[in-house]
């Protein structure tokens, strides 16, 4: 008989005793899960692992994966990761969390670990919005877009700007950090950038931090189509690519080749 795994084509690493899906329908955290889970087997380093999850939608990861995970408070899954790094100095420790956890009340914890060059990976999910507590206005969301509590679209004058997070991460960090942006749209790039920021972690003993564009079409009110037509547009406004420091350059470059 085969094992699900074999049959649906899952990472070899995910629980297959695990529950169903608690994600609501066509949610992109799924689809950063189960890539994640393809780099970690193609690379060999299950038994290496472990991951730290914020409070948020990501914390449903928690029983999808045969390796050990650490469950923290919102904000604090990048200090927790950094403490068990440096308790556990050969563990691949990986920090999964939401744009409102790295961004608002994570932010001070993740620029921190990536100015001191502390050795793991921080995978950030960006979908412009806080979606387990109903889709709240977070520091990612667009100049006039709507949200739970912004339902006129969101005020650029009062609120700022869409937040870019790994450009204001590449500007601190080591120069031997790795800073990337990839969507769920390209997951045989998400798949090369997150394997590139983990060997950065194992080989270079440094800081990585991977944003990933993702969908989420609950709480943006929109179909599958809709929501790719979106995401597109934030593909735009937030470039995929490694995140380069030199501001005479280009801000980023692509790695998908």
């Amino acid at each position: 008989m085969k094992l699900p795994d074999e049959k649906f084509g899952m990472p070899a690493c995910f629980n297959v005793k695990s529950k169903p899906s608690l994600f609501c329908p066509g949610c992109g955290e799924s689809m950063i899960l189960k890539h994640l889970g393809a780099v970690i087997d193609n690379e060999k380093i299950q038994s290496k692992i472990t991951l730290a999850i914020d409070i948020g939608c990501t914390l449903l990861s928690w029983d999808y994966y045969n390796f050990d995970i650490i469950q923290t408070h919102h904000g604090r899954s990048v200090p927790t990761a950094v403490g068990y790094k440096m308790a556990r100095d050969k563990r691949i420790v990986i920090a999964l969390m939401g744009d409102g956890g790295a961004y608002a009340i994570g932010l001070q914890s993740l620029l921190h670990a990536a100015f001191r060059n502390d050795p793991i990976l921080a995978i950030v999910i960006n979908n412009t919005e806080y979606s387990m507590t109903g889709g709240q206005m977070a520091p990612t969301s667009l100049p006039d877009e709507i949200t739970s509590t912004s339902p006129l679209g969101k005020n650029a004058s009062i609120f700022g700007p869409a937040f870019h997070g790994p450009e204001l991460v590449r500007q601190i960090a080591n120069p031997k950090a790795f800073i990337a942006r990839s969507s769920v749209s390209n997951p045989i790039m998400m798949e090369t950038i997150i394997t590139k920021a983990l060997k950065n972690q194992i080989t270079n003993k440094s800081f990585s931090m991977v944003e990933i564009l993702s969908i989420c079409p609950t709480n943006w009110k929109m179909n599958a189509a809709e929501s790719f037509e979106f995401l597109a547009k934030l593909e735009k406004v937030y470039p995929v690519g490694e995140i380069i420091k030199n501001k005479s350059d280009k801000d980023s470059k692509s790695i998908s080749e």
